[in-house]
């Protein structure tokens, strides 16, 4: 029972990592209609500027957590406006665009190699407590903390889009940007702002996980993959899916490794992904995952 429940609250923690790229994912697809895939290095540079802000310059962890999520809503906001805008107006093929987000996330994750090194960073301790017992184990109380920002995070993201204006107004620049514009709404400013909310989602997973993994270059690289597949599994631009679809593959990952071989996780989590392209493409929550 207690190596049952240490592995099932892995696999949450991961899990809900993996949502938090997801929501990323279906919220650019949702909004603006496009694919990226450079929400893991995103991951990256949001854990380093933690790690920075909160374990190097002492700044308090809610502040350092706000500072990165604006810092982070501007870079977003940034590749957007910087490139993907200027491609889209060329009116480049869309294969052109993921290559960009292929690029830039190449250019961010040398970036932080540069800026902040090669070697495995130490996130410092988000609470003071060692452990919180659950069922009679001891749950590191940052992975707590991590399943339950996730979760509030994909509801308050799930509200903002479907009953807020400005959710709204996102979609409808996605639906039909002619006919949103003739509403008076700035399309070219809600798709950036858009990406940015991503970013800022990409920084949030990447400080929860910090605490717990450590922080280095290449921590994003695999999670943005698995980020990707959680979006597709759950049904690529529904946020509660994205959420529910990560779960899933960590709980498979960490199952996987914790009752057959950790050689074998990625094997399984991928052999579950090609079944769902081909048994249910839609994802669980039967949104479409290619525009019709």
């Amino acid at each position: 029972m207690t190596m049952f429940m240490q592995v099932f609250v892995s696999g949450l923690v991961i899990g809900c990592v993996y949502g938090l790229i997801a929501l990323g994912y279906s919220l650019i697809y949702k909004a603006s209609g496009m694919m990226s895939f450079v929400q893991g290095d995103l991951l990256t540079v949001g854990a380093f500027l933690g790690y920075t802000f909160y374990g190097l310059w002492k700044i308090p962890v809610a502040i350092s957590f706000v500072m990165v999520f604006i810092l982070m809503v501007l870079l977003g906001f940034g590749i957007e406006r910087g490139i993907i805008n200027r491609l889209v107006k060329k009116k480049t093929l869309p294969i052109y665009i993921v290559l960009a987000t292929i690029a830039v996330s190449y250019i961010l994750q040398n970036g932080a190699m540069y800026i902040w090194g090669s070697n495995m960073l130490t996130f410092p301790r988000l609470f003071s407590a060692n452990s919180i017992k659950i069922f009679g184990v001891g749950v590191q109380p940052e992975a707590l903390f991590c399943i339950v920002v996730s979760l509030i995070a994909m509801v308050i993201l799930h509200i903002f889009m479907k009953y807020t204006k400005y959710g709204t107004a996102m979609r409808a620049a996605s639906m039909d940007p002619m006919a949103a514009r003739s509403c008076g709404i700035n399309v070219s400013v809600s798709t950036g702002l858009t990406w940015g909310i991503a970013a800022a989602m990409a920084s949030l997973a990447g400080m929860l996980i910090g605490p717990v993994y450590g922080v280095f270059t290449t921590l994003g690289a695999t999670i943005g993959r698995k980020g990707f597949s959680s979006a597709v599994m759950g049904g690529y631009g529904n946020m509660y899916g994205a959420i529910v679809g990560g779960i899933i593959l960590g709980l498979m990952e960490t199952f996987t490794s914790g009752y057959i071989s950790s050689a074998y996780k990625d094997l399984f989590a991928y052999i579950i992904l090609l079944l769902f392209l081909f048994v249910k493409p839609t994802g669980i929550f039967n949104e479409r995952a290619i525009m019709e």
